[in-house]
């Protein structure tokens, strides 16, 4: 039968134990700062450096830049369908062929004295072309040959070798479909736009590195300064536990308050542990954006911030804000170069809708010599010529490729003018919401700052209180906790508004600004 142990019991039980924390202050719940600190790799970072070295060694920006450069590669590539072409073609050939007479009145119908006819040429062709930037094409031909025949059949031949020289022009023009100089750089236009939105995609791809790095220095500025919050609560709770103890052992105080101070001197201790945790793992969100090497990376070296949160109210107009995010964000650019595209890509499907008509005009000169030097001179003398000029219509019948292309390319346009509507909305709306963010966490500070003051002067009179027994324990032990909710509701507010001040540098696009940094 289990019985209640006597009232009694109880309290000679509590007195035990409160003797043990009087008699045996070693085994308290404070830390021990006498031991050595190990000595620790320490850099001190600035918010400039962390910002300039993410930025260096960032895996997706080097995948922006290439890619800029992989747009940069696409005008060149439009641009080159009109280098022009040079091509050069030799030959040689013979031919052996028999002839159905006879050269010198020879026997009639002998067939092994058939008179054999044996031919020799030898050619060159060069051919030079070129597209034209009006949607022709121009080609010129050269080919001299030098030909020659067995002796026994040359006597019908003005010159044996003979040499011949053909100099021809071709000149192709469409009037129509693909004519003009603004069709026919339709295709540039848009590979410099595609280079344009490129460059804008990493110029943003930029600035939210350096806003990522921002937000996470901050944080570790939070858990550095939160450390020390905790560590001024420990030692508050240890001058308490000390004062408590001297007291108890004198006999001027109960055993309670020894023991409610022993409470919180364990609790202080874990809040020190909590918050040197959140040290650590800040450090490593910053140097993992900071792109070290894996070997680096491994190594334990301890960062320290060396920028202080600004708590001052910057000025701050909502209009001219709105004004400089629409004249400097990316997506704006983006938006405008994809009208322009739309609107170059719909000109060109509409151009598509025509039929080909294409004017074709020729030009022959011709030579003939004993040698090179002969054929070549009587080549360009005028004797001997051609030229043609004419026309060549084609239209496909109901042309309906053409037509959903046009269609197609119609929609395309409109969107485009759709999407940019849709970006500044976005844009000032999210503006008007990064405005609010920094005057709330601004007035955040003012208030956590007249709520930590107030703290600290209601903690000052408890414990005058209890020096004069007019208080106890549990009362100062909930006042320095107070102060310390206080203290770390202030400093979240700074820090949340200079996070706040990062917000809106990205949301009006002036994040590089204060680093005055270029990209290239």
């Amino acid at each position: 039968m289990n019985r209640t142990s006597p009232p009694h019991h109880k309290l000679a039980n509590l007195v035990l134990a409160g003797l043990c924390c009087i008699l045996s202050p070693s085994q308290s719940w404070s830390l021990d700062v006498t031991q050595p600190i190990p000595a620790e790799r320490r850099e001190t970072v600035s918010l400039a450096d962390a910002a300039i070295r993410a930025l260096q060694h960032n895996l997706d920006i080097s995948i922006s830049r290439q890619n800029r450069e992989s747009r940069l590669a696409d005008i060149i590539i439009e641009q080159s369908k009109f280098d022009p072409n040079l091509s050069i073609n030799g030959q040689y050939n013979r031919t052996v062929n028999p002839l159905n007479r006879p050269v010198f009145g020879g026997t009639q119908g002998i067939l092994d004295q058939i008179t054999t006819f044996d031919q020799r040429s030898h050619s060159v062709t060069v051919d030079a072309s070129t597209n034209l930037i009006t949607g022709g094409n121009f080609d010129v031909n050269y080919a001299p040959a030098r030909s020659s025949v067995n002796q026994n059949v040359a006597r019908g031949f003005l010159f044996n070798p003979s040499w011949t020289g053909g100099l021809a022009f071709t000149f192709t023009q469409p009037l129509l479909r693909n004519a003009g100089i603004a069709i026919n750089k339709t295709f540039i236009k848009v590979a410099q736009n595609n280079a344009d939105v490129e460059q804008h995609v990493f110029r943003d791809r930029v600035m939210t590195v350096v806003s990522t790095v921002e937000q996470t220095y901050w944080e570790l500025v939070f858990a550095n300064e939160n450390l020390k919050v905790a560590q001024a609560a420990l030692k508050a709770a240890e001058e308490l536990l000390a004062t408590n103890r001297a007291k108890a052992k004198a006999g001027i105080m109960s055993i309670v308050d020894v023991l409610q101070a022993e409470a919180a001197m364990a609790s202080r201790v874990e809040q020190v542990l909590v918050a040197e945790k959140a040290i650590r793992d800040q450090e490593d969100q910053l140097r993992r954006l900071l792109n070290p090497g894996e070997e680096e990376l491994r190594q334990d070296v301890r960062l320290t911030p060396a920028d202080a949160p600004v708590t001052v109210l910057e000025p701050l107009s909502l209009q001219e804000t709105i004004d400089i995010a629409i004249e400097q964000r990316p997506e704006i650019t983006q938006a405008k170069k994809q009208i322009e595209s739309g609107e170059l890509n719909k000109q060109f499907a509409r151009n598509q809708l025509l039929p080909t008509l294409s004017f074709q005009g020729t030009l022959g000169l011709a030579g003939l010599g004993g040698d090179y030097s002969e054929a070549f001179t009587r080549n360009f003398s005028g004797d001997f010529y051609n030229y043609g000029a004419g026309l060549v219509l084609s239209y496909p019948l109901g042309n309906r490729a053409a037509v959903s292309t046009y269609s197609k390319r119609q929609l395309e346009a409109k969107n485009a003018e759709v999407a940019l509507a849709n970006v500044r909305q976005q844009i000032i709306i999210g503006i008007r919401e990064a405005v609010r963010r920094v005057q709330t966490d601004f007035k955040r500070i003012e208030t956590t700052r007249s709520a930590r003051i107030m703290a600290e002067k209601q903690l000052q009179a408890e414990q005058e209180r209890l020096k004069v027994g007019l208080s106890t324990t549990r009362f100062v032990l909930d006042f320095q906790r107070d102060l310390a909710t206080a203290q770390g509701n202030e400093l979240r507010a700074v820090v949340d508004y200079n996070k706040s001040l990062s917000n809106l540098a990205r949301h009006k696009a002036a994040t590089l600004d204060r680093y005055h940094l270029e990209l290239s």
